[in-house]
Formats: C-alpha cells, structure tokens, sequence
C-alpha cells in the first residue's frame, strides 16, 4: 500500500468519521445489534462488505454494548476466483472467518442460457448456503454490505418492472424466521464507500469472474440517480426520506390501509378549516398559455373558498 499524502490523509479520516457515524445511526434506529449478539459479515471481497467488515470492527471497540464478529466467504468456484486474497487478509486483522467452499457456479451455468444475466440465481443460492452456515455457526445477525444507494435503485427496479413499491429493508426476518438480516450500511452513500475503499487500498477482487452479462435494467436506474445527483443535488437524500416517511393512507393499497371502512363521524365538530377538495386547484390551463401561474387570481379564489365555510360554520 502506498503512502498517503497529508491531504489523502486527511479525507479518509473524515470519511471514516461519517461512515461510523452513520453506521451507527443506523444499528440505533433499527436495532441492529444487541448485547451478546454473533454478527456473520457476508464478505463477498467487493468495496461494500470490505467497508462493512472495517467499519464494524472499528464500532466493535467503541460500542456500548458487547458483540462478536464472524467473517465468512463462500468461494462459489468461479474460474479465476483468487483463493489466497481474502485468507490474507483476515488473518492480518486477526479476526475469526471462515471460506465456505460450494460450486454453485456449475448449477448456475448449467440452469441459465449462454448471455443472460446469472445474479438472481447465483444470489438465491448464495443465500441459502450462507443461512444454513448462520445456524451452524450460532450466528444471531447475518450482515450484509447493501448501501442507501442499493436501496434506492431496487425500489425503482420493483416499481418499474415489478409493479411494487418495495425497496430492501434495513432489518429483514428470513421467511422461515430463523435468520435476521441486517443492513448497517443503510444510510451510507456508494461514492463515500468507494472512495473509502481507494483509499484504505482494500484487495478488491472482480464481482465478474463468472462472465454473467451486467444486469442492465439495474444499471440504468444507476445511470439515471447518478444523473438526477448531478442535476438536482439532495433529489437522492429527499428519496431515502421519502422511504421512511411513508403514509398507507395516502397511498392506494387496500391491503396496507383499510379505506372499506372510513366513514364520517356525524358527532364530530367541525372546526371550519377548508378540507382539501374545498380549495381550489391551480388553473393550469393558465399555466399552458401564459408560461406561468397568476397567483392574485388563485389566492382570490381561495379567500372566497374560505369565506364560503365560514359563513355555513355552525
């Protein structure tokens, strides 16, 4: 690794800084990570679980309460795969891991078509393999290195294709309940973790050894957040925000808000404020032939509204 400059230096600190800032915030908010919990990191050798590890085990010594780290890789058996890079590392932190060895890269080639993209299959048995070894190991929380930006892109990817409005969750209990999923890097942005990573000189190794085509659908919704980010700075922390301001009763779901049963209340007093149906809209008829919104006009509008109640107030 080579030798930081003053400045390099400098920025890693404050990047580290913000990291467990937020990770932190993050373990709070959703209670992540209690007393005596075994924490498995998924270590997948790429920048985010790199971070995740790091970051983890720098919170570990500062931490209120009391846990275990457990590293753990599951070398799939790409071709290429280079075996010595993560056992390297780890023993240089000198933390406890494990290299789970399965050819799920065999099943994988043999199920999916020459060119198409691998990563959903490849993921699920991943999954699968990396539960049960939670459960062998006597893990309580399994790790992952997701970040806000994953969070974001696979809300617009289950919007777009999918017809949901559905993200990936900073908390997740396993369908058969015996595994909890954790995602400390909710918060964190994937520029601050990659640069992070740069400078921490992380051993990277390809997420394409497999040759599996690059999953274009998520790729453009990469493309047009990195866009918006450009264009319109804050548009991607409004959207995270939105995430967790969500109101079912202002949404359409029937199955998230009971709308069959919303009925007036005869007794209740009314207090003569104008209910939103009550004032009046933009024009924006005026807005298509002028270029713009005739404010006087509007607000005229809707003092006559709010005369209107007032005189039919009991």
């Amino acid at each position: 690794m080579e030798e930081l400059s003053q400045k390099q230096k400098t920025r890693l600190n404050k990047l580290q800084k913000r990291l467990r800032r937020e990770v932190g915030s993050a373990i709070e908010d959703y209670k992540m990570i209690e007393e005596g919990d075994v924490v498995m990191v998924c270590l997948s050798g790429g920048k985010d679980s790199y971070t995740l590890l790091d970051i983890l085990l720098n919170l570990q010594h500062r931490a209120p309460v009391n846990f275990k780290l457990v590293a753990v890789n599951l070398d799939q058996k790409q071709p290429g795969f280079p075996e010595d890079i993560l056992p390297a590392y780890l023993d240089s932190l000198g933390v406890t891991y494990h290299i789970l060895e399965k050819d799920t890269y065999s099943v994988v080639k043999e199920k999916i078509p020459e060119g198409k993209t691998t990563c959903s299959l490849c993921s699920r048995l991943r999954r699968g393999t990396l539960y049960g070894f939670a459960q062998k190991i006597g893990a309580t929380k399994i790790a992952l290195g997701h970040h806000r930006d994953d969070i974001i892109e696979t809300m617009f990817l289950n919007m777009f294709y999918g017809g949901k409005l559905k993200a990936m969750p900073p908390k997740l209990l396993s369908d058969d309940g015996a595994n909890l999923v954790i995602r400390p890097l909710a918060y964190s942005r994937e520029k601050d973790i990659s640069e992070y990573a740069e400078l921490k000189a992380f051993p990277i190794i390809p997420c394409n050894l497999c040759g599996s085509q690059e999953n274009l659908k998520r790729k453009e919704v990469k493309q047009m957040l990195n866009q918006w980010d450009r264009q319109h700075p804050g548009r991607i922390e409004t959207i995270f925000t939105a995430l967790q301001n969500v109101a079912p009763s202002q949404m359409v779901d029937r199955e998230q808000f009971d709308f069959i049963s919303l009925e007036r209340d005869p007794n209740a007093k009314f207090e003569g404020s104008v209910a939103e149906a009550d004032l009046p809209a933009f024009d924006f008829l005026d807005v298509a032939n002028s270029g713009h919104i005739q404010l006087d006009k509007q607000l005229d509008k809707a003092e006559q509204a709010i005369e209107v109640v007032n005189v039919y107030q009991p």
